[in-house]
């Protein structure tokens, strides 16, 4: 069952947000989840199997300053490694189409690193329809 996250499963996305490499404690995943949740522009979803959290996706919409369309913009896509390939992130991939046209948007975009640990990830990705069309570059500010 796919639904919308809600406060109670924090602890369980803290542990799925390890999985995605990211270790993260309640107290931090209840930090983020407090301030995405209370934004609109935001949408957070969990696939939720006999009681259980095994899988989640975070989604904004953005705006385009170069273009009138609006798009969605996949943040976090996690699977538990114990529910990979049982079409989990496939339904998961659904919804956020399914939002994106509630939104009016028409186009869903996501960043995944470069790294060989992102290589079945990436042939996921493209198996759902994606293409690799962007360099990403970041910086930190001190």
């Amino acid at each position: 069952m796919i639904r919308k996250a809600i406060r109670e499963d924090v602890s369980q996305l803290s542990v799925l947000m390890g999985e995605l490499g990211y270790p993260t404690t309640i107290d931090e995943m209840e930090h983020r989840f407090s301030k995405i949740n209370s934004n609109s522009l935001y949408n957070t979803q969990v696939a939720e199997k006999d009681g259980v959290i095994v899988g989640m996706i975070g989604m904004m919409l953005g705006f385009h300053y170069e273009k009138n369309e609006n798009y969605v913009r996949i943040v976090a896509l996690v699977v538990n490694s114990k529910y990979r390939r049982q079409g989990i992130g496939e339904r998961l991939i659904e919804k956020v189409e399914e939002w994106a046209k509630e939104q009016g948007a028409n186009r869903i975009v996501l960043n995944s690193g470069n790294r060989n640990e992102r290589n079945d990830a990436h042939q996921f990705y493209i198996r759902q329809g994606f293409e690799g069309k962007a360099t990403g570059f970041y910086k930190a500010l001190s």
